[in-house]
């Protein structure tokens, strides 16, 4: 089995302790942006070292085979690694533009409405921008275009 397919690749963040929210907090008040922020921070360092391991192993891994086959599977998995080191490329600048909306107070809120996203929204999905409700319209609408 090569040695991509051993292992999946996750845009997941699991190493956090969920916010609780006391009793009448301000919603979105700097304890929470920091909660926030140390999420992004350690989600961001994870696809980075993931773009570290893949450089490495493709340099170790990367050999002229005489076989052709034997050629082709490399080309696959490196391909396949490649694929997805491009899509963390793009977690991570929506991740930036995520630490970004921080600084400037503008995170938690949707984009379209206006309302709170909600912690356990952000906590799921901490780039999300829009509220559930608008995101569910976004998505019928996009399923409608598609056909």
């Amino acid at each position: 089995m090569p040695r991509a397919a051993k292992k999946a690749v996750t845009t997941d963040f699991k190493n956090f302790t969920p916010y609780k929210p006391k009793r009448g907090e301000e919603y979105m008040n700097e304890k929470q942006r920091e909660h926030f922020r140390d999420i992004l921070q350690k989600w961001k360092s994870e696809l980075m070292q993931e773009v570290d391991r893949t450089v490495t192993h493709m340099k170790d891994e990367a050999a002229n085979f005489p076989d052709p086959a034997d050629r082709a599977t490399q080309e696959e998995e490196f391909s396949l690694e490649l694929r997805t080191r491009d899509r963390e490329r793009k977690l991570i600048k929506k991740i930036d533009s995520t630490m970004e909306r921080i600084e400037q107070d503008d995170y938690g809120f949707c984009d379209a409405c206006g309302v709170e996203i909600g912690i356990k929204r952000l906590e799921a999905r901490p780039t999300a921008n829009l509220c559930i409700d608008c995101k569910t319209l976004d998505e019928i609408k996009e399923k409608q275009e598609m056909g």
